[in-house]
């Protein structure tokens, strides 16, 4: 396992415009004390710990770790108190919260077991408690994080054994101020600061303790301050501006991400969004309208040709027309294509902010834009972790597409025709009976290569 280290010094820089959902997440499920939430100045966000309060799952997981870590890092003096005053661990509120072992067993998880005579044994019974439960808290995290690497570091190495037990309890206690917050977590403890400074920062490290690398840095990181009061700025000296999209040129989730980005006041500026959409681009743009109260005109454009579009003629054309009919001042061009350049030089009265995707757009386009003062920006820089829900509706929405065209069945037309070809006789009473038992539990069956097959159940 090797771990890069950061000085404090260059910490700051390098995490920069950093979200902290992950890092609230993580701290919530590992027990950290809310005061700790609610101080400003610490990493874990108060909104995401009201989040988790909602999930039942997130609970236990929670009251159960809180009580691991009280034992582990009380564990001599528990230990000496149950031999010497013969005391159960509920009785030792100063130790392990009495609060939280209540509410574990209103959920009916009773981890204090008779048979359990050594303190390690509590301990083993609720590394195997959070190993039955853990998996229930992964819905509450995006599926662009590898969900295994989260898990672990919940799963006690060896913690249903004693030899497991004792030598968690050994690490911890002599590495405790190297543990977030005290609390325990498994993994090899060393001066890495605060691991849950911010995502950016956790999702580095959490990928690196497992042999791996993470790269998905928009998913947990936002576009620089500078840049979205750049836009800001534009917003707020602009009369009227309108959004035109080169769909073909474009990626509808990172403009959503961007869209999302942005606060209330610059959103309440933009009039509109023009898309400008060529029959082979993405479904996705056809739901954009689904994510943002700004609204949409789609304009779906075909080809003359196979190999030429039209996108970028219709798109100049209208641009000039909102220009000239509907005073539009103020343009954002989202496209990392050149071809605009001439639409920005001939409407020298107009303002335009062009946004663009960094590998996309040729170094020459950015020097013009550079030089002619015209201010651009990328954005794949944006945060895109919260455009999940527009990524999902799109894939599902295909899906569902292609289920259709795929599957065309009636149930009463197939058990019908059945009844006719076997010359089978039932009565009415029968073939209700027949339909509830058998065709009404109809199951969807997928083997290792991804074919599927309707099965009835016998």
């Amino acid at each position: 396992m090797n771990i890069t280290l950061t000085s404090s010094s260059n910490e700051k820089k390098i995490y920069q415009d950093s979200t902290y959902e992950l890092v609230s997440k993580i701290a919530y499920l590992l027990g950290v004390p809310k005061r700790i939430f609610e101080n400003e100045h610490e990493p874990p966000q108060i909104s995401v710990y009201d989040e988790m309060q909602q999930e039942k799952s997130a609970q236990i997981i929670r009251n159960l770790s809180i009580v691991r870590s009280g034992i582990l890092r009380n564990y001599r003096a528990i230990n000496k108190k149950m031999h010497a005053e013969y005391k159960s661990i509920i009785s030792m509120p100063e130790f392990v919260p009495t609060d939280c072992i209540q509410k574990l067993e209103a959920e009916g998880i009773h981890f204090i077991k008779k048979s359990s005579t050594k303190l390690y044994h509590h301990v083993i019974e609720l590394n195997r408690v959070i190993c039955d439960r853990i998996n229930n808290c992964k819905p509450l995290f995006p599926i662009w994080l590898n969900w295994k690497y989260v898990q672990d570091l919940f799963v006690m190495p060896d913690g249903l054994t004693e030899t497991g037990a004792l030598n968690a309890v050994a690490s911890f206690m002599r590495y405790l101020q190297d543990y977030p917050y005290q609390m325990y977590m498994n993994w090899i403890p060393c001066d890495a600061g605060n691991i849950l400074y911010n995502d950016k920062k956790f999702a580095t490290l959490l990928y690196q303790w497992h042999g791996d690398t993470f790269t998905e840095y928009n998913r947990v990181s936002d576009v620089s301050g500078y840049v979205k009061g750049s836009i800001h700025e534009y917003l707020s000296a602009s009369e009227h501006t309108v959004i035109v999209v080169d769909c073909e040129n474009s990626d509808p989730y990172k403009l959503c991400a961007t869209l999302k980005g942005l606060d209330h006041k610059n959103i309440a500026k933009i009039a509109k969004i023009i898309l400008f959409d060529d029959v082979h681009t993405a479904s996705a743009w056809r739901i954009l309208e689904s994510f943002t109260d700004i609204p949409v005109e789609h304009i779906l454009i075909e080809r003359v040709k196979q190999n030429k579009s039209l996108v970028d003629i219709m798109l100049t054309a209208r641009a000039c027309q909102e220009h000239y009919q509907n005073h539009v001042d103020s343009f954002i061009i989202v496209s990392s294509d050149s071809d605009y350049w001439g639409l920005i030089s001939s409407l020298p009265e107009a303002r335009f902010l062009v946004m663009v995707e960094r590998e996309k757009c040729s170094s020459a386009m950015k020097h013009a834009l550079s030089e002619s003062g015209i201010f651009y920006c990328y954005i794949d820089d944006f945060f895109s972790g919260n455009s999940d829900e527009i990524r999902m509706s799109a894939l599902f929405k295909e899906m569902y597409r292609y289920l259709d065209n795929a599957i065309h069945l009636n149930v009463n037309d197939m058990f019908a025709e059945a009844l006719q070809a076997t010359r089978i006789t039932m009565t009415d009473a029968e073939k209700r009976q027949f339909y509830d038992r058998y065709i009404r539990s109809l199951r969807l069956n997928i083997d290792p290569e991804g074919n599927a097959s309707i099965d009835f159940k016998h």
